[in-house]
């Protein structure tokens, strides 16, 4: 399982380029409202030893060091990227380190883009839905357009609805990047579930639709991943529709 420091990389992103990592969750453990079948990071359960949520001096601290050491090396930046080990809009500083990080960004790495990979599950809270309209690259995750879908693939703590996030990402008016992860076998051989993701996509219609697939070791086993070729063909109606599409194995 992964496990990341407060600012990590850069590394090379299959979808963000040259990308400089913020974890905004413990460096050896793992919070997530999320659960997901295919996480990198591993299940939730064996990321319990450490909860330190860094705040947003530590990562101002953290992000300012690691950024003008970068700018001294000439190392290329194509994004400043909220991921790691779980789910950054949990950490209550969220808000004001996406500010912080901007500005940073703006100091060192003018061209650089700022990302948030999220589950899109805390766009309840306007601070975080206003904090997310501020960043670059709002990425947004929909696994499974029905919720006994994403109980099989996300596993989310709570009362979770697919409908309740497709009309929070309603309120963004197309300007953020769906994320859907494709699997074999967990409904997307299912034509019917295919063609009701795609209706949530001509819903919504986002600026960008990131479709991928299984890259890394997942904590549950026997996992089928696509190829690319078969993902475009299940997306194939969208891309004929002019919908901006992004597949990567």
């Amino acid at each position: 399982m992964m496990r990341e420091t407060t600012v990590f990389g850069p590394i090379f992103s299959r979808r963000l380029g040259s990308s400089l990592g913020i974890n905004l969750l413990p460096e050896r453990g793992k919070i997530c409202n999320f659960d997901c079948i295919y996480c990198e990071c591993g299940w939730n359960k064996d990321g319990r030893g450490d909860t330190h949520l860094p705040s947003a001096e530590e990562v101002r601290k953290a992000l300012e060091a690691k950024l003008s050491a970068c700018a001294g090396a000439g190392t290329p930046i194509d994004s400043i990227t909220f991921s790691g080990d779980g789910e950054p809009t949990l950490n209550p500083d969220f808000a004001a380190i996406v500010d912080l990080t901007l500005a940073l960004r703006d100091r060192y790495y003018p061209a650089a883009r700022v990302s948030v990979l999220s589950n899109a599950t805390r766009l309840d809270r306007e601070d975080v839905f206003q904090a997310l309209r501020r960043v670059d690259n709002p990425i947004l995750k929909i696994d499974a357009p029905t919720d006994e879908g994403a109980r099989k693939m996300n596993r989310p703590a709570g009362d979770y609805h697919v409908e309740d996030i497709v009309r929070n990402l309603e309120r963004f008016e197309g300007a953020f990047i769906l994320q859907t992860m494709f699997l074999k076998g967990d409904g997307w051989s299912s034509a019917d579930w295919v063609e009701e993701w795609m209706n949530l996509v001509r819903r919504l219609h986002p600026r960008e639709v990131m479709v991928y697939t299984l890259d890394r070791e997942t904590p549950q086993k026997g996992l089928e991943k696509y190829t690319v070729d078969e993902m475009r063909a299940l997306v194939r109606p969208l891309i004929e529709e002019g919908y901006q599409l992004q597949i990567k194995g």
